[in-house]
């Protein structure tokens, strides 16, 4: 795995036998302040896997943060380890103090395996943490924030294909009914949409039924992709949209909370190529970031969610760059969230008095 040749400003592999903690902190870029990502806790096969995830992770907060106007940079940690049976207080506190250790240069939070109750645990021996549990006065499930924020990139979408900001009419495929897709769901169907949805767990899209019996659903993403809809969400794993999901999509609109949706750089192409305007997804998917860093400042869920409103003003302009330049919205978005970084980032070589 090329370390050296990934752009990174640090990489740094933790290590402590006794508890059992193998892990990778990736920091991308603190041009624009320190960098901010969760901790994934996930059994990867190899370490050169978990070391490329972090890295390709880490680099997508960085522009996630930069598209989000927040002062942040970017990284990821990674635990290598099944979260079901390898967790301890032992392997978070150690954790912890690894994340300490950098003095500031990378917050952690939740991520895939991590949870607000562990982030309770990591932050006993590091100031670092957060998304912590509301006992702590942290912020909370960040996925609320999420799906309120994949709503606004959802609605900026129609009022550029449509010309009006809103999905009533419209038939919204969910492909994912956890904690974002179950909130998204619930956003879509109080604006008046069709929604139909699929999960790998059943009783996720029963716990769905039973608050809105209006959602239909399919039996798996497959069914749902050849279902007639206008906007097709995908809420679960990254890489849904491969050549045959988008070879096959009849949606007019791509806008979901997944993280890393497309299965290869040039499938953003092939959307423009179809007539699918596709919402990248750090850009859309930023309201989760959003409510964490507000933790920072004495937590307040009315101002991170006005905050995590300004996504609808950032999609829009990113969907009238990619028009204006002849370019993918994929593009566009990078374009956007690097001017920030150079632009923004150039001022702290403007020495201040201490």
């Amino acid at each position: 795995m090329d370390v050296l040749g990934s752009g990174h400003e640090q990489v740094v592999f933790c290590s402590d036998a006794e508890s059992g903690l193998r892990a990778i902190i990736a920091i991308h870029s603190t041009a624009l302040g320190p960098a901010l990502g969760g901790t994934r806790f996930y059994p990867y096969a190899s370490e050169d896997a978990a070391v490329a995830d972090a890295l390709r992770l880490s680099k997508a907060m960085s522009y996630k943060n930069s598209l989000a106007g927040l002062d942040l940079g970017g990284g990821k940690a990674v635990i290598i380890g099944d979260p079901r049976t390898d967790k301890t207080e032992a392997l978070l506190r150690a954790y912890g103090r690894f994340v300490e250790s950098l003095g500031g240069r990378y917050l952690t939070a939740c991520d895939v395996g991590t949870y607000n109750a562990d982030l309770d645990v990591v932050a006993r021996e590091t100031r670092y943490a957060h998304g912590r549990s509301e006992a702590y006065g942290g912020c909370g499930d960040s996925s609320v924030l999420t799906a309120y924020g994949v709503f606004q990139g959802m609605r900026a979408a129609a009022q550029h294909c449509w010309g009006s900001p809103s999905l009533a009419g419209r038939t919204v495929a969910v492909a994912g009914v956890g904690k974002v897709g179950s909130w998204l769901a619930g956003h879509l169907v109080d604006d008046g949409a069709d929604v139909v949805v699929t999960d790998v767990d059943p009783a996720a899209v029963e716990r769905l039924q039973a608050r809105f019996p209006q959602v239909r659903a399919v039996e798996d993403t497959a069914a749902l992709v050849r279902t007639p809809h206008d906007v097709y969400a995908p809420c679960a794993l990254g890489g849904a949209l491969d050549a045959d999901t988008v070879a096959a999509l009849p949606a007019r609109v791509v806008c979901g909370g997944a993280n890393n949706q497309l299965a290869t750089a040039e499938m953003a192409g092939r959307l423009a190529e179809r007539g699918i305007l596709y919402a990248p997804d750090f850009l859309v998917n930023a309201g989760g970031v959003i409510q964490v860093e507000d933790e920072r400042h004495g937590f307040s869920f009315a101002r991170a969610q006005s905050k995590a409103s300004g996504i609808f003003d950032v999609a829009l302009r990113v969907f009238e760059l990619a028009d204006a330049e002849g370019i993918s919205p994929a593009v566009a978005a990078d374009r956007l969230a690097e001017e920030r970084i150079r632009t923004v980032g150039r001022l702290a070589t403007i020495r201040l008095p201490r």
